[in-house]
């Protein structure tokens, strides 16, 4: 019986530890080759949309000079001697030595090259920006709260969704049909994963978006001391901001990701099964109900650790492919309403004080309509191909890590039941 329902479950005497460990290394791994698409990626998002920028109105007109005051006394000098800021996200000024003055014609050129320094106008095109005006170092810009973030949120993640997938005592066994199990399973556990992480998660995001060219430790201190002024002015609530966008982004994320990965690992183990079976000379039976399921397990245990490592990370790119694309426009949303609100977080509610409802501040569905409206496909898309780029390699590297990690569990478990059974 006992092995029966090991191969039922397919993890056999794989313990918790065991899993939390296989977790942490495919989080590591996946970490240190993704971050620079990610840094690209929230830069693509964030940035500013031209198209709703006024050009008709006189800069000067714009803002009053007191709106000025809050402006670092350090700001830097740039070759041609000037700096564009976007103003309250509408207007471009030019910054040189204590004086601040609208653009005019003689600095137009000036603008134009600090304007697209700053514009990215694909993945490529970010990569090589960044690296050029702001050091190859900035591409993994907000490693360390990546880290810290990734490695409680996958250990959760992926020994929760095992436990509510596999485990006899999951609330969904017996009540979910095999087939959806995946996809409930992979939304709840990422749901718990979200909101465990969801403070971390806003560190790196402002991190990142950060365009200031400073040191590593002068980016961590401005960010934290933004986060700590933002507590103090609206409460511990404000570290949560933008959880239901992310959990609109990563709940459909989770269940389209395990509901396709596990379907493509029953492909490729069915396919491998035939090759085996003609190879053999022998019919093969792809089984029906908990025959078929006990068959795929125990083909998945029989196999090597190459034919694991390839399987896995096929089935995980190709179903994380899909499932940053479709949920793409959430991260949009999610991404834009986090660091919308960098520059007057530590400032209080000055907006609001004017009467002033900024789009960011719409519910999910609203925001996401207004950006249709203002930009279009292309803006709720914005940044797809980075995400893919990243999701795809990062799913593929996390889980192909995840199962050879306990896959190896398993076999070194097994090794000692042996010598046990021997002694």
């Amino acid at each position: 019986m006992a092995t029966d329902n090991a191969e039922d479950t397919g993890d056999l005497s794989i313990s918790l530890v065991q899993k939390m460990l296989s977790a942490v290394t495919g989080s590591v791994l996946t970490s240190l080759l993704v971050t620079p698409l990610d840094v690209v990626r929230i830069r693509l998002q964030s940035q500013q949309h031209t198209a709703s920028t006024s050009h008709t109105r006189p800069y000067a007109a714009t803002l009053p000079i007191t709106q000025f005051r809050d402006l670092p006394p350090n700001l830097g000098i740039s070759a041609c001697c000037r700096e564009v800021f976007w103003i309250n996200n509408n207007a471009p000024y030019c910054v040189a030595g204590p004086t601040i003055a609208p653009i005019t014609p003689p600095s137009a050129a000036c603008a134009v090259e600090e304007i697209e320094r700053r514009s990215f106008n694909s993945t490529l095109d970010g990569l090589r920006k960044i690296a050029k005006h702001e050091g190859p170092r900035t591409l993994w810009r907000g490693l360390s709260p990546t880290l810290v973030m990734a490695v409680p949120a996958n250990v959760i993640y992926f020994a929760g969704y095992d436990w509510l997938r596999t485990s006899s005592t999951s609330p969904f066994k017996g009540t979910v049909p095999d087939s959806y199990s995946p996809l409930v399973a992979g939304a709840t556990a990422r749901v718990l994963a979200a909101i465990a992480v969801s403070p971390i998660e806003m560190f790196r995001t402002r991190m990142q978006a950060a365009h200031h060219a400073s040191t590593p430790a002068g980016h961590f201190r401005e960010t934290f001391d933004g986060l700590r002024e933002m507590v103090a002015a609206q409460g511990i609530h404000s570290l949560w901001r933008g959880l239901t966008l992310t959990l609109w982004r990563d709940v459909p994320f989770s269940a389209i990701y395990w509901w396709g990965y596990e379907g493509g690992r029953n492909v490729l183990t069915d396919v491998r099964g035939r090759a085996e079976a003609r190879k053999d000379g022998l019919e093969f039976s792809l089984g029906v109900g908990t025959d078929k399921v006990r068959r795929r397990y125990r083909s998945r245990s029989r196999e090597n650790h190459t034919a694991t490592l390839t399987d896995s990370f096929v089935a995980g790119a190709a179903s994380g492919s899909v499932a940053a694309l479709v949920t793409t426009p959430f991260d949009v949303g999610k991404t834009r309403q986090q660091v919308v609100r960098h520059m007057g977080d530590g400032q209080g509610t000055g907006s609001k004080a004017a009467n002033f409802i900024r789009p960011e501040d719409r519910s999910m569905p609203r925001f996401l309509w207004h950006i249709f409206k203002e930009q279009g496909m292309p803006g709720l898309f914005k940044g797809w191909a980075a995400r893919c780029l990243k999701v795809a390699p990062a799913c593929a590297i996390m889980i192909s890590s995840y199962e050879i990690g306990k896959k190896m569990a398993n076999d070194i478990n097994e090794r000692k039941g042996v010598r046990r059974h021997e002694n």
